[in-house]
């Protein structure tokens, strides 16, 4: 029996990673910025693979993280109001995947722009010393 593929923490690291490569260290992210940063990463190919439609470019490593997370699926799928001829047309591992990695993103991506900004903060302080 396979592990459950924990998308939460698989995109909250995404995001992270998104964050160090993409923006300025040490520059805090304004409510503006995260619409813009939400934007740009909801189509990332390395945090929800929605750009080019498959984050893990492997049909079999897809379906192994969305097998055991189809209550996500489920969650995604009435989030973005999918319709069920939709649904038949494009389901597939791949598909679904990124359809859970860009559900995740709005519950997660709140949560690490917060981390990142009080990081920013701590420095702040620390440089005022």
């Amino acid at each position: 029996m396979s592990e459950r593929y924990n998308y939460k923490e698989a995109v909250k690291n995404d995001v992270r990673q998104y964050l160090e490569e993409n923006w300025e260290k040490g520059k805090r992210i304004t409510d503006e910025d995260r619409m813009t940063l939400h934007d740009d990463m909801f189509i990332a190919d390395s945090v929800t693979g929605n750009g080019s439609g498959s984050y893990t470019f492997n049909s079999y490593e897809a379906e192994e993280n969305v097998c055991h997370n189809l209550d996500l699926l489920g969650e995604a799928l009435d989030e973005f109001c999918t319709d069920s001829a939709t649904l038949r047309e494009k389901l597939c591992g791949e598909w679904a995947d990124v359809t859970i990695r860009c559900y995740m993103l709005g519950q997660v991506e709140g949560e690490v722009f917060d981390e990142w900004n009080e990081k920013c903060d701590e420095e702040d302080e620390d440089g005022e010393e």
